[in-house]
């Protein structure tokens, strides 16, 4: 018999007042995610998690408070460089977020929508935020195909997602895909 996943219920909610908010973002990428998310946990009094999810290393554990240890999917790979991306988002949130407001950021690895359920179930997160484009003409097959993160975190975890969009199709123009 398939094992029953946990739906979303009242009972599961974790209140908007005092609850943590996870925001993912990417280096050199629009700063209004993170904006945004720390703009709600302010409004909230809660706690902000900003991350980043490296989808070129591997998990190799995963710890109670939503951090992780990672390696490299390619040994011969520059095991550093993710070193030098941590400081670049750490110098750009730094530069972006008022440090009088607390907010920790977690370098994480792997699949993006699983690595930020994992951080959000961790820190008791009352939602995760992130940004949202619109379709362009290059759009990743995958993508098109299997749904953005913001409907992955939807589809497989019960907080609410925020979805910020960072561009914006006219309602007049043909989809890319016409």
């Amino acid at each position: 018999m398939p094992q029953q996943v946990p739906q979303p219920h009242t009972d599961r909610m974790t209140r908007f007042g005092g609850g943590a908010v996870v925001a993912g973002v990417r280096p050199g990428t629009d700063p209004l995610v993170a904006l945004t998310a720390a703009d709600l946990a302010r409004a909230t009094r809660g706690r902000l998690y900003v991350a980043y999810v490296d989808e070129q290393r591997l998990v190799e554990q995963e710890f109670p408070d939503g951090s992780v240890r990672h390696g490299e999917v390619n040994p011969d790979s520059d095991n550093e460089g993710w070193r030098r991306t941590e400081a670049r988002l750490l110098s750009e949130l730094g530069a972006l977020l008022n440090p009088g407001h607390g907010w920790e950021f977690r370098y994480l690895a792997g699949r993006p929508d699983r690595a930020l359920t994992h951080l959000a179930r961790a820190v008791d997160a009352a939602v995760i935020g992130v940004g949202n484009r619109a379709p362009e003409h290059n759009a990743k097959v995958r993508e098109f195909l299997d749904g953005t993160l913001a409907l992955k975190l939807a589809r497989h975890q019960h907080r609410p997602v925020l979805a910020v969009p960072l561009s914006v199709v006219d309602w007049k123009a043909p989809m890319p895909w016409a």
